[in-house]
């Protein structure tokens, strides 16, 4: 069975040994210096607020080994429609209730691809993500408010809805990447154990989605990053600028001025 017939009979699938450990141990810094430049947030909550002028974490989501899996589920004219770092601590890490992406997303049509990049370990003791196979054909369900215990959305859909019994365990090694359906129903316990679980979220869209914005100019963590974009569906953010009083160094770095 090939990934994507594996992703079309369950929602998801998993590719291995993606990207290399020179550019994970960097996504890792990545998270350090982003939490350093903003205390004011959980490791958690690293989110597509913070994409629009940061050249790393641009060139990052813009890797050709990334585009060229987000491709063969979405075609060959791609954007970035968000991405966001959600970082649980040791010990203290939040969990993600059972949801659907396309749930919380303004999306028409809702052709979107996430992927799920391992920036470090992440395994049931930590807190990594679990998918129920199959529910992409399920139809999107109203979001409810939860705050009864602490989870990273503050939201998830009705419980009472779920199988949690046949729910997959998504064990990853730094640099595996997964790729799911917005429809897919998926979540993630606490981090209970001594050790982070770092991943970052990628949603990749064609071009030819439409992002609903009620602001005037781009989203901010829309970008044109492959193939055609045609003329009136979304505004795009130019590429982001290096210069090393306000961004984290990394390889390749200069060519970003």
């Amino acid at each position: 069975m090939t990934e994507k017939e594996r992703f079309d009979q369950d929602g998801f699938v998993i590719f291995r040994n993606v990207l290399d450990e020179g550019l994970i141990a960097e996504a890792n810094a990545h998270v350090d210096w982003l939490m350093n430049k903003h205390p004011e947030l959980r490791p958690e909550d690293l989110n597509h607020t913070l994409v629009q002028h940061d050249p790393f974490w641009v060139r990052l989501v813009s890797d050709d080994r990334l585009l060229n899996i987000a491709e063969q589920f979405i075609g060959p004219n791609i954007a970035l429609f968000a991405s966001h770092y959600i970082c649980k601590p040791p010990r203290d890490g939040q969990a993600v209730l059972w949801h659907q992406d396309g749930s919380y997303w303004p999306l028409d049509p809702m052709e979107v691809v996430t992927l799920w990049l391992a920036v470090s370990g992440a395994s049931p003791d930590n807190g990594c993500m679990r998918v129920i196979p199959g529910t992409q054909e399920m139809d999107l369900q109203e979001l409810q408010q939860r705050n009864d215990i602490p989870n990273v959305l503050n939201s998830g859909m009705d419980e009472g809805i779920v199988d949690d019994k046949t729910a997959v365990d998504c064990v990853m090694a730094p640099g595996d990447v997964s790729v799911h359906h917005p429809n897919v129903i998926h979540g993630s316990n606490p981090n209970t154990s001594d050790r982070w679980r770092r991943g970052l979220t990628i949603r990749y869209i064609p071009t030819t989605t439409r992002i609903g914005v009620d602001h005037p100019g781009p989203h901010p963590s829309a970008f044109h990053l492959r193939g055609d974009a045609p003329e009136g569906i979304n505004d795009y953010n130019p590429r982001p600028v290096y210069n090393e009083t306000d961004w984290m160094p990394f390889a390749g770095c200069n060519d970003w001025k």
